[in-house]
């Protein structure tokens, strides 16, 4: 499948202070019924920078975005969003405040099409045509059901209909599920687009991780719940042989 997405035209604010913070979590412990998953975890994301939280699976990084989400309550710590406590927020109301949550099942709405999915997250012709410069292949299956698409063509739906919404933090959650690496060589970069002309922060995470690293500009890495390593990402994949056997196994493999 050809994803290549075409080169878009400027949109939304432009990034005035890369070093600003966006997103703090301090100290956070979150789990269920009673039990907890993560264990005092510090993680922060500034303004216009993608961030790569990596790890193998079970290491809590899922239920790390549930809680900044709002979709799972926290058991102890904080987080803070534009300087904001989160504490007693709705996910809708996140969502209004500029969270925009990507999970790993996507939640397409399958029964309707490309274009309904997407207007569901805007009624505004402006929003939509931006969105799909990003994913020009979207726009010549506008009236196809989401059930009938590819993998790779639910993906770019679920990263569009997320865009639409205009987010200053786009969460994205094994956005390579299911996916061969070809499409998601050809996916990543556009999040690289997305922040240079929007000026939104991008979490994420992600399997492939050399690809991921590729595109990313700082990295954290979870190990039973805790964060046990954070850098650049330059520095995280000049450590990769390393983290590899304690921490991260195959997941290193692109």
């Amino acid at each position: 499948m050809n994803a290549t997405p075409a080169t878009p035209p400027a949109a939304g604010p432009a990034v005035l202070d890369s070093d600003a913070e966006l997103l703090r979590l301090d100290s956070v412990s979150v789990g269920y019924g009673g039990t907890p998953v993560t264990h005092g975890v510090d993680l922060t994301v500034r303004r216009g920078e993608i961030v790569c939280l990596l790890g193998p699976n079970g290491a809590g990084k899922t239920t790390t975005l549930l809680a900044i989400s709002g979709l799972i309550p926290l058991m102890r710590g904080s987080v803070q969003f534009q300087q904001q406590d989160l504490l007693k927020k709705s996910p809708d109301a996140l969502t209004r405040m500029g969270i925009v949550h990507v999970p790993e099942d996507r939640s397409l709405f399958g029964a309707l099409t490309v274009g309904e999915n997407l207007r569901v997250a805007s009624r505004d012709p402006e929003d939509i045509a931006r969105v799909l410069e990003y994913f020009p292949k979207l726009g010549d299956i506008l009236d196809r059901k989401a059930t009938v698409l590819s993998g790779g063509e639910q993906q770019m739906l679920a990263l569009a209909r997320a865009l639409a919404l205009r987010p200053a933090l786009l969460i994205v959650d094994e956005m390579s599920l299911g996916l061969a690496p070809i499409v998601v060589e050809s996916i990543l970069p556009v999040f690289r687009r997305i922040v240079a002309d929007t000026g939104c922060s991008v979490l994420m995470v992600e399997q492939h991780v050399r690809l991921a690293l590729g595109i990313a500009d700082r990295a954290y890495v979870m190990s039973r719940g805790r964060i046990v390593r954070e850098g650049t990402a330059a520095q995280i994949s000049a450590s990769l042989d390393e983290l590899r056997g304690s921490y991260l196994g195959v997941q290193t493999e692109s």
